[in-house]
């Protein structure tokens, strides 16, 4: 059930993008664009249109959010791999925007996808009502903002160079904003599509989120770089404190496993209907990229 419904809203999201960013022009920025928004599994992209799929939204209101929080992500993603920030040459297997283009071009291709991401909630065609849209907006921008990703991002480069490790706590508070806000806009924009109650759903989505990252701590000891597509065990080497490193490996597994059950159990309410999202739950602490 999960493996086919992920692979169907990933494929109409796919598409959906990239008539989007076609349409934007021919220019390298545009390639760029493309590049770096192509493959990876559209998670959160599911969350969207499952939420949607919950709170009784069709596909063709919830497939513009979907899009637009793969625009986002995909913009973190570009700036996130540059030298100045984690300085990676892979991402999905294949050459980061900045090794492929050049740096420029990666800092214009991500604010451009930053942009497309509103644009996209704010599309007549997204819902007809204009505060659901705005609603969808200015959520989204706490969501990847200076409250959210961003601050998260500000932290974990802060920690590089801080006297002493990150603490557990100081560690899961940064990874909420730097990993799991974007997933618990996710998960609410179905629910803010639907006009419906979105606190279940927010509940779900910030253990799922916490969950994504503490499996990603995992991934960087124990993955396959051919098969994660990016370099593994570089935390590790530079010697950052993670989840693993503060837990160690089984009480990562551990934790992680916790917090999944967590996420299934808060969606108790919505009974059977929501069993794809707990199946999304069960997939990212089992996954190998």
């Amino acid at each position: 059930m999960f493996p086919g419904r992920l692979a169907s809203a990933a494929a109409l999201v796919e598409a959906r993008l990239a008539d989007v960013i076609a349409a934007q022009g021919e220019l390298p920025v545009h390639q760029a664009m493309g590049w770096a928004t192509q493959g990876g599994k559209r998670l959160r992209a599911f969350l969207v249109m499952e939420s949607a799929a919950l709170h009784g939204v069709g596909p063709e209101h919830a497939i513009w959010p979907a899009c637009a929080i793969e625009a986002m992500h995909g913009y973190s993603l570009v700036h996130d791999d540059m030298p100045c920030m984690d300085d990676d040459d892979l991402r999905r297997g294949l050459p980061t925007v900045h090794r492929k283009w050049d740096e420029a071009t990666a800092v214009l291709a991500g604010d451009a996808l930053q942009s497309l991401a509103f644009e996209l909630v704010l599309a007549p065609a997204c819902h007809p009502s204009a505060a659901v849209r705005a609603e969808l907006a200015l959520t989204l921008a706490r969501a990847a903002g200076a409250r959210g990703m961003v601050m998260g991002q500000a932290l974990d480069i802060a920690a590089e160079t801080a006297a002493t490790p990150l603490t557990l706590d100081e560690i899961t508070a940064l990874q909420a904003g730097k990993t799991g806000a974007l997933f618990e806009w996710s998960a609410t924009a179905g629910a803010i599509l639907g006009q419906a109650d979105p606190e279940p759903v927010r509940a779900y989505a910030r253990a799922l989120g916490l969950a994504f990252q503490i499996a990603d701590d995992i991934l960087d000891i124990e993955g396959d770089a051919a098969l994660v597509g990016k370099a593994v065990r570089k935390d590790a080497e530079a010697g950052k404190a993670t989840f693993v490193s503060l837990l160690g490996l089984d009480g990562a597994k551990s934790r992680a496993s916790e917090l999944v059950t967590r996420a299934c159990d808060v969606l108790s309410g919505y009974g059977d209907r929501a069993d794809s999202l707990r199946e999304a739950a069960r997939f990212v602490i089992s996954r190998e990229t």
